[in-house]
């Protein structure tokens, strides 16, 4: 089955594991949390417990005469005095703010709950809105309980005065009170390594997701690319052969054989296909070299202009059926560069032939130089078809072929750009292209002068010679 085929289904299954691996984590992450605050809650209880119990066994039964008062009609001795001389200190009585303070948080550090920020308050039960003893903030803090953005947790626990005592009944039940500031970010922050390794988890899921997609992508692109490779060979190889096969059969021919002229003929298509043939394969080969990064140069100084006007000689038969006239304007003062010959001339080959290539009749192609301090700047310039944007992005890429439309004969199999910035980065130089698509296409190369002192050197051994 062809990946172009399946690829949608596999995006689809990808996606929908990606999605419910996050969800699963999310779902995860709610349920630890709710168990952590179920956990929270019995830590403050269990450490509220404790403390009560503690409270009321130092408290003691002993009377505490702290806030003995005389009331009115109060006589001596009297059933009043009696009473209020039995009846058991209360906890705010017996116990200063810090006392009390100080024995929730340790009692809160031994279940866990370090640096627990919080605010208390003790009440009976004959008026839970008068405080007996409370903490500074307890009022603040208690406000924010019925708000609708505040989320801070009451806590209750009452005092269970010594069941079955005369006592029992003497004091009022007390009731102790504690307020937890903002539970949520407490609890956020004990889980803050599980959501770390929950959000890093996620994130490495999300990356395994773009890297298995791109590399999806990737291998689709491929495929098409070697298909279109294939398509492409087939056909630059079928023209030649067939003619081949053609004038094979025509030397057979007794009258072919009989006239001189005519077996020549057929002799030199036979040639010139057999060229043809063997320029594809190099091509092939040198893409190939490319690719395993083996290509050797053989700098040498070089004069551009001189190779330009080499070249553009090679493509007057070309102009000719197009139609077309060749501007050269090769203005640069300094032209040497160092360059291995053979590459550097097919490149600007390469650079003309698409020119002549991709485009109408009436071709107008302008090469141009100029010189800087340091480089050499070329462009070479047609009126051409021109490139789409995604064309100009691609363009360099190997064996990727523009579309052209209802240009038809267009032939090759998209290595020529890639060989061009290929040999062009092999010279430490740049390439840019400029198109719009209808109006042509300009490539400008920058490259590299040749240094002045090995210029007058290579001038001087010439010279000599």
């Amino acid at each position: 089955m062809q990946l172009r085929k399946v690829f949608p289904v596999i995006i689809v299954l990808i996606s929908l594991s990606l999605i419910g691996t996050i969800y699963v984590q999310y779902n995860w992450l709610q349920t630890m949390l709710i168990d952590k605050q179920e956990e929270f809650k019995w830590k403050m209880t269990r450490g509220m417990d404790d403390v009560g119990k503690l409270l009321m066994d130092q408290k003691g039964t002993l009377p505490s005469l702290k806030n003995y008062r005389t009331k009115p009609n109060f006589t001596w001795p009297s059933e009043q005095f009696q009473m209020e001389l039995m009846k058991p200190p209360t906890i705010a009585q017996k116990f200063t703010e810090f006392e009390v303070n100080e024995k929730l948080r340790k009692a809160f550090d031994n279940q866990g709950l370090h640096n627990l920020k919080f605010e208390f308050a003790i009440t009976s039960n004959l008026n839970l809105l008068s405080f007996e003893l409370k903490s500074k903030g307890y009022l603040k803090a208690e406000e924010d309980i019925d708000t609708t953005t505040g989320n801070n947790m009451m806590f209750i626990y009452i005092f269970q005065p010594p069941s079955g005592s005369d006592l029992e009944n003497l004091v009022p039940e007390e009731i102790m009170s504690v307020i937890v500031p903002n539970v949520k970010k407490i609890i956020l922050q004990q889980m803050k390594w599980m959501i770390v390794g929950a959000v890093f988890f996620t994130i490495m899921i999300i990356a395994a997701f773009y890297v298995t997609v791109t590399a999806l992508l990737r291998q689709k692109k491929l495929s098409e690319i070697k298909n279109d490779f294939i398509n492409n060979m087939t056909h630059e190889f079928k023209t030649p052969l067939a003619t081949i096969s053609l004038a094979v059969d025509a030397l057979r021919n007794d009258k072919v054989l009989q006239d001189r002229t005519k077996m020549d003929y057929f002799s030199s298509i036979i040639k010139e296909e057999n060229k043809r043939m063997n320029k594809h394969v190099e091509t092939i080969l040198q893409a190939a070299v490319m690719d395993r990064q083996e290509l050797q140069l053989n700098k040498q100084p070089l004069h551009v202009h001189d190779l330009i006007h080499e070249i553009m000689d090679n493509y007057t038969l070309q102009l000719e059926d197009k139609n077309g006239s060749a501007d050269l304007n090769l203005s640069a003062r300094q032209d040497y560069i160092e360059a291995d010959p053979v590459h550097f001339r097919n490149l600007i080959s390469n650079l003309i032939d698409n020119a002549v290539k991709y485009s109408k009749d009436n071709l107008e192609l302008k090469i141009t130089t100029h010189s800087t301090n340091k480089n050499l700047v070329i462009r070479v310039e047609d009126n051409g078809i021109g490139m789409s944007k995604e064309t100009v992005r691609r363009i360099f890429e190997k064996f990727y072929r523009a579309h052209t439309g209802n240009i038809h004969n267009v032939k090759g199999f998209g290595l020529g750009l890639s060989y061009v910035k290929t040999i062009v980065d092999a010279h430490n130089g740049k390439i840019k292209v400029e198109s719009v698509l209808g109006r042509g296409s300009a490539f400008t190369l920058e490259l590299p002068l040749l240094k002045k002192k090995a210029v007058s050197e290579t001038a001087d051994i010439h010279h000599h010679s």
